[in-house]
C-alpha cells in the first residue's frame, strides 16, 4: 500500500480533487495501478499526502463519476476493469453456431413495424433549431405523450432510447455503493449498467402480478437509493404488475428516500393498460416509455417523466452531452403517433404478439410446461439443464437465451431457464413448442427432483 501512495505522490501536480483524480488516472495509464487494486482508504490517504480527507473523498467522487473506480463493498475502493461492462448482456446474445430461427434477441418482427415512409414523405420542413437552447422537446410531440401517460407528472423529456434513460438517471442519482433493487430475473443491459456504476444490486423475486413485497419490505431496513421495474410484459418473464400491487408497492415505498424507475419496455404493444407508481407517489417515480418494439428499434426514442427535483440533473446531464434528441426524429415519432393507419398498425401487432405468443404457451402447457407472465415478446421456460437445453435446439437451428445473464445472483447447478422470443415466430408454432419442450427435458434433474 505504502507503495502505491508513492506512485501518487510522485504524479501529483497540485493538492487539490482535481489533482488527486488525474494522478489517480495516470498511475492507471503508467500501469501503476491496475483494474481490481484496491485503494487506501481515504483517511489514511489525506494523511500521507498532507491533504483534508474532504479534498480525497472530493476527487473520489471524481472518478467514480468517470468510471474510474468503483465501491466494491467489504473490498473498498477499487480500480474499476478497463473493458467495462456488458459482461451479462454479450453472453446472452453468444451463439456458438449457425442457426436459421433466431429466437434469442428479444427484439420485435420488422413486419410488423409501421411504414415510415408516408409519414417522412410529408415532412417537408426538417424543423432544425435555431438555436441550442430551443425546448429540447417538441410541442406536439408532448401533447401526443400526455395523452395516455399513465399519471399527471410534472415534466416530460425525450430521450435516445429506454437505455440511454437508464444510463443518464444511474449516472447523475446513483453513488457508489447504493443499494438498488431489481427484479430477478432481470434485464442483462440493466444489471451490466448497475453493476459498472457500483451499485451494489439485490434481486426481489417475481410473483404473478409483480415484486414479491415481503421481501422489498425486508430490505427497506437496508435503506435502498432506487428500485427499478418494468411495470408491463417484463423482459424476460412476461410478468406486468397489477394496479393492486403497484398501489401496495406504492404503499411501501412513500416517504422513503427511495427512487422509483419505471421501465416500461413495451409500451404500446403491451396487451395490459399503462400503469406507474406515479399515480400515488409522483415525487418518487421516473417513468420511462419506449417505443423501440412498437415504432422501430432506429428510432432510439423514449419518453422520461418524472418530478422536477429529479429531472433537473438529468436536464442538466442531457446539455452538457448530446443536448437533445434529434427534433427529426421527434417529428418521425409525431407522426406515426397522430396517423390513422399507423395507429391500426399497432394494434394489429399488439394482437398479434399475443397471439403467437398464446401458441406457444398453449402448447407448452400440453407437455406439462407453464412458464409465467402475460404479454411482451418472450417466454421464460423452465429447463433442467441449461445448457442442455440451449444445446439441444441450437443443434437444432434454434437460437434461444440461456437464463444465467438475467439472473441477479448465481445460481449452481444445471436447472434453469430460457427465453425465447415469440414474438418472431410467424408459423409452425406448435412444433416450435414441442422442439422447446423437448429440450426442456434434456439432462437430468438435480438430486432434488429425482
Amino acid at each position: 500500500m505504502r507503495a502505491l501512495i508513492s506512485s501518487l505522490e510522485e504524479r501529483l501536480d497540485a493538492p487539490t480533487a482535481k489533482g488527486l483524480a488525474q494522478a489517480v488516472s495516470r498511475a492507471i495509464r503508467d500501469q501503476a495501478l491496475r483494474p481490481g487494486d484496491q485503494l487506501p482508504p481515504i483517511r489514511r490517504l489525506a494523511a500521507e499526502l498532507m491533504m483534508s480527507p474532504t479534498t480525497v473523498s472530493a476527487a473520489w467522487q471524481l472518478l467514480a463519476r468517470s468510471g474510474t473506480i468503483r465501491s466494491d463493498g467489504r473490498r473498498g475502493t477499487t480500480v474499476a476493469p478497463s473493458a467495462r461492462g456488458g459482461e451479462r448482456y454479450s453472453r446472452a446474445l453468444r451463439h456458438e453456431s449457425p442457426v436459421h430461427l433466431d429466437l434469442s434477441t428479444g427484439i420485435p418482427d420488422s413486419a410488423l413495424l409501421p411504414a415510415l415512409v408516408p409519414v417522412l414523405s410529408v415532412l417537408h420542413d426538417p424543423a432544425t433549431p435555431s438555436s441550442y437552447l430551443d425546448d429540447p422537446v417538441l410541442h406536439d410531440l408532448r401533447a401526443e405523450l400526455e395523452r395516455d401517460w399513465p399519471y399527471a407528472a410534472d415534466d416530460l423529456l425525450v430521450v435516445d432510447g429506454a437505455m440511454d434513460a437508464l444510463d443518464l438517471l444511474t449516472r447523475v442519482l446513483l453513488r457508489p455503493g447504493d443499494l438498488v433493487l431489481v427484479e430477478d430475473p432481470g434485464f442483462p443491459p440493466l444489471l451490466d449498467l448497475l453493476e459498472d456504476r457500483g451499485a451494489d444490486v439485490v434481486g426481489v423475486p417475481l410473483e404473478d402480478d409483480g415484486l414479491q413485497l415481503g421481501r422489498v419490505q425486508e430490505l427497506l431496513e437496508r435503506r435502498p437509493a432506487a428500485v427499478v421495474i418494468q411495470p408491463r410484459g417484463q423482459n424476460p418473464t412476461g410478468i406486468s404488475m397489477s394496479a393492486a400491487k403497484a398501489r401496495r408497492l406504492a404503499e411501501l415505498l412513500r416517504g422513503q428516500d427511495c427512487v422509483v424507475v419505471e421501465d416500461d419496455s413495451s409500451g404500446p404493444i403491451a396487451t395490459s393498460a399503462p400503469i406507474s407508481l406515479g399515480t400515488w407517489i409522483p415525487e418518487q417515480v421516473l417513468h420511462i416509455r419506449s417505443f423501440s418494439k412498437s415504432h422501430g428499434p432506429d428510432l432510439r426514442i423514449a419518453a422520461l417523466s418524472g418530478p422536477d427535483a429529479l429531472l433537473a440533473p438529468v436536464r442538466h446531464a442531457r446539455a452538457i452531452g448530446q443536448g437533445w434528441t434529434s427534433r427529426l426524429l421527434q417529428r418521425v415519432l409525431t407522426g406515426l403517433l397522430r396517423d390513422e393507419a399507423c395507429a391500426r398498425g399497432i394494434e394489429q401487432a399488439r394482437a398479434e404478439y399475443a397471439r403467437r405468443r398464446q401458441l406457444v404457451v398453449a402448447g407448452l402447457e400440453r407437455h406439462g410446461i407453464e412458464v409465467p407472465g402475460t404479454e411482451g415478446l418472450n417466454i421464460w421456460v423452465p429447463v433442467r439443464d441449461e445448457a442442455a437445453a440451449v444445446l439441444r435446439l441450437a443443434s437444432q437451428g434454434i437460437a434461444v437465451t440461456p437464463g444465467s445473464p438475467f439472473s441477479v445472483e448465481h445460481v449452481t447447478g444445471p436447472e434453469g431457464h430460457v427465453r425465447v422470443t415469440t414474438g418472431l415466430v410467424r408459423e409452425h408454432h406448435a412444433e416450435l413448442a414441442d422442439l422447446i419442450a423437448d429440450a426442456a427435458k434434456a439432462g437430468t434433474w438435480t438430486a432434488q427432483h429425482r
